[in-house]
């Protein structure tokens, strides 16, 4: 073999035919993509999940990314994750996956309109990436999107969606880091939208006092974008229609009658999931505008047996949590001038992540008067807490006195030692029927003959009960200037501070961007989606970040080994081979 390179170097063609033959080489080596996934949660691996969702398509899946550009290292870093995980789908099914990536600002053929203008006009954001140059800092628009197409149906993935206030000192590589960690999880996701051709019907209950008015406007607008909505009137209808996936109950104010319990029963013995905010007592901010005290009691909704039979109570009581959102409270001045400041409202929590993939990674969640949410033990059934208090919280029985005057003087903190009480569950598994061994043969039997069987339990199926009805609800601003017409606001949001937050006052400071929206959408997401997505989902993803004080105080250790010790290594091994030819050829 050497005698025949050596030939082949010493011929005239030699070096061009060895110059060819690793050119060739190389060539076919670009068409193969491989790499070794050495992370204990094999995160650069994709799923077996991944692969099923993408295994059944017929008919090409178009992925515009909208990342081609310039972009700062950190963020180009992201970009890189993206095209990485692409070519991972492309190796699944390269025939029907087309991927390209666009620059937004390029204009669409045949048209006026940029890429990013159709962008904004679906609801995308971009977001100004700050990066440093010769002349100071220059700024850069970015669309973090994905436009994912099949067979007609679209679908907009977003990579990267920085929350608008960092409210728990996540650095901006730490958040890059989790959007990396989440890309299978939104491709798929989307992916599995696109392919599945009907809409997940969600039956919004009415009936019972629920609100319908402006308070819904953005529970609204949350859902109908992937969701087929309706209104669900259990006092009118005979049955709650198969068309209807998820009953969402929020805040019912009337108690229910037997018969409005048989229909809701026989909806989840049925298959169908339940998404309920529920407010057990009647307490209102609304009855502390009128005078500074008002009292909590039960609301008497007759749904405490129906709950208790799926392995749930919403008790009868008021949470109160140190780590809290915050009023304007008077605290001087006169009628005519009074003098105003913000104030903790212990009634509204700031309730945190439970040990469930549904809140993984979310942000604080605004609640108010939150009833605690008891786990009943119930066999077959298992329970997630999806939402919980600081680790400095307290419950108080009813009747309760709630009164403005408590906040102007500090809480007693030796009251607020409870932890982690639960105010949201999860519960899976095979549920049985409130009315089994009560039906009356007459009723079964015209059950059946309506082609609507009586039935004692169900498959396997999910309930997410919540206590806090107004959780999901938002509230409305009045801005200054002619019009005056309200305008609604994220759900959950605080319109005091809100309000100071857009006018950039000296208390914007005490706005907190509650993730109540994202609670929703991922509780409902959870509820309906494919199991496939919710493995997907549950991936465990570990955060390896270098310590930023390590690096800088170690800084110049480091610079020092990885540029002088190579220099220092090359060195020695030319001293070495030259000690070694004096010898050799010294004699």
């Amino acid at each position: 073999m050497s005698v025949f390179l050596h030939r082949t170097l010493r011929s005239r063609f030699g070096w061009f035919l060895l110059i060819l033959l690793l050119a060739m080489l190389n060539y076919l080596a670009s068409l193969a993509h491989f790499r070794v996934d050495l992370t204990k949660e094999k995160r650069y691996t994709l799923g077996k999940e991944s692969r099923k969702i993408i295994g059944h398509l017929d008919d090409d899946l178009q992925i515009d990314v909208f990342l081609k550009g310039d972009f700062p290292a950190k963020f180009r870093k992201l970009t890189n994750s993206v095209s990485e995980f692409l070519q991972l789908l492309r190796e699944v099914d390269s025939r029907h996956i087309k991927v390209h990536f666009i620059d937004p600002a390029e204009p669409i053929e045949g048209t006026r309109s940029t890429y990013g203008d159709t962008l904004v006009s679906m609801g995308a954001s971009p977001i100004n990436l700050m990066a440093q140059v010769k002349g100071g800092e220059s700024s850069k628009l970015a669309f973090p999107y994905a436009l994912v197409s099949y067979k007609g149906r679209q679908e907009l993935v977003t990579i990267f969606s920085p929350p608008p206030i960092s409210t728990n000192g996540e650095t901006p590589e730490k958040i890059l880091n989790e959007a990396e960690a989440l890309l299978e999880y939104q491709f798929a996701k989307a992916i599995d939208k696109v392919t599945t051709p009907r809409k997940i019907g969600i039956g919004y209950a009415v009936g019972n006092g629920e609100p319908v008015d402006q308070r819904t406007y953005d529970l609204r607008m949350s859902l109908q974008a992937d969701y087929e909505l309706r209104l669900v009137d259990l006092q009118q209808m005979p049955r709650i229609p198969d068309s209807v996936d998820v009953l969402m109950m929020v805040k019912p104010v009337i108690s229910f009658t037997e018969k409005e319990k048989f229909k809701i029963d026989q909806f989840v013995m049925r298959g169908g999931r339940l998404l309920w905010f529920i407010d057990a007592l009647i307490a209102e901010q609304d009855s502390l505008a009128i005078k500074p005290e008002t009292i909590a009691y039960d609301r008497d909704l007759n749904l405490t047996d129906l709950l208790f039979r799926y392995g749930l109570r919403i008790n009868t009581d008021l949470v109160m949590d140190l780590q809290c959102d915050v009023l304007p409270f008077v605290v001087g001045g006169t009628a005519d001038n009074p003098q105003m400041q913000f104030l903790p409202f212990n009634y509204y929590p700031l309730l945190q992540p439970g040990n469930s993939s549904i809140t993984r990674n979310s942000g604080y969640v605004g609640g108010h008067f939150v009833n605690s949410v008891d786990s009943i033990q119930v066999s077959g059934l298992h329970k997630e807490t999806l939402l919980v208090t600081s680790p400095n919280s307290r419950i108080i029985s009813t009747p309760a006195l709630i009164s403005l005057n408590e906040n102007k003087t500090v809480p007693e903190d030796e009251k607020f030692k409870r932890n982690a009480i639960p105010v949201a569950m999860l519960v899976e598994g095979e549920f049985s029927s409130l009315f089994k061994n009560r039906v009356g043969k007459s009723t079964m039997d015209s059950m059946s003959s309506a082609g609507d069987p009586y039935r004692d339990h169900s498959g396997n199926n999910r309930i997410i009960v919540v206590g806090d009805g107004d959780m999901v609800l938002n509230d409305y601003i009045f801005p200054e200037g002619p019009s005056g017409a309200p305008v609604p606001i994220p759900m959950g949001y605080n319109k005091f501070t809100y309000t100071e937050s857009l006018k950039n006052s000296e208390n914007a400071r005490r706005f907190v961007p509650v993730a109540n929206r994202q609670f929703l959408l991922n509780a409902m997401e959870y509820l309906v989606s494919n199991p496939d997505i919710s493995k997907i989902r549950n991936k465990e993803i570990v955060l390896r970040q270098l310590d930023t004080k390590k690096i800088e105080a170690q800084k110049l250790k480091w610079q020092l080994i990885t540029i002088l010790v190579p220099v220092l290594l090359v060195i020695l091994c030319g001293w070495i081979y030259q000690e070694l030819r004096k010898r050799k050829y010294g004699e």
